[in-house]
């Protein structure tokens, strides 16, 4: 047992049946927002900022899906 473990982030709740998971990234300066799109009305819920892709892929572990199947919007 220690004392100064790193802790596992809480899984992020979301309706899969209403939302899907999402990176909007800027293609002039490339920054990410990891977020869910709403699936009916289009919208982006921004959820926090990715500052490299090691964000997007514990945001990714933490919803529950790979990597490689989340979608992109620029």
């Amino acid at each position: 047992m220690s004392l100064f473990r790193k802790k596992e982030p809480p899984p992020i709740p979301y309706d899969p049946a209403a939302q899907e998971p999402a990176v909007r990234a800027s293609i002039c300066t490339g920054e990410m927002v990891v977020g869910f799109l709403d699936r009916k009305s289009g919208k982006f819920r921004e959820y926090e900022l990715a500052r490299s892709q090691s964000d997007v892929d514990a945001f990714c572990r933490r919803v529950g899906i790979d990597a490689k199947d989340i979608r992109q919007i620029y």
